[in-house]
């Protein structure tokens, strides 16, 4: 991946190779009960880049710097896949420009106009007026959450 832009609280990155990544695949569910052996289900391999639809020119990863999202499970410094292809529908995840700024909320759209709303209670839904600049960027079609990062945070 390399880094296509950067702003204050977010990180746009590019796939530079859109090749298959190809990793062993289970097909059996994984439990979260009594453990069972699953070297006896493995299956054919799945393309990781395909899987989360990375392997398009549409397709940029973003980093996530900020917590307004948490309650969606979009932790700080987790990575969304964004597709510029996708048209945006109400209560899709988004990233969006307004006012020369990106950032990630949930598009809503209520009877006073468009809206942009956090996922914490500490940040207030932003309305799109009349005058503002505001475009959406892309659609999140995957997050991205680095597990053991979050371990030494917490």
């Amino acid at each position: 991946m390399r880094i296509v832009a950067r702003q204050e609280n977010l990180q746009f990155y590019t796939i530079q190779e859109r090749e298959t990544l190809p990793l062993p695949y289970v097909s059996t569910p994984v439990k979260a009960g009594f453990p069972s052996p699953a070297q006896d289900f493995m299956e054919e391999d799945i393309d990781l880049v395909a899987f989360l639809g990375m392997n398009k020119p549409s397709v940029y990863i973003v980093r996530v710097d900020g917590n307004s999202m948490q309650d969606e499970h979009i932790p700080d410094n987790s990575y969304l896949v964004v597709d510029r292809s996708l048209k945006p529908q109400p209560h899709d995840i988004v990233v969006a420009v307004l006012n020369g700024e990106f950032t990630v909320k949930t598009l809503v759209k209520s009877t006073a106009g468009w809206m942009l709303y956090p996922a914490n209670a500490v940040y207030d839904p932003i309305m799109i007026r009349e005058g503002d600049e505001f475009q959406v960027w892309g659609v999140v079609a995957q997050v991205i959450i680095d597990r053991k990062e979050m371990r030494k945070r917490h």
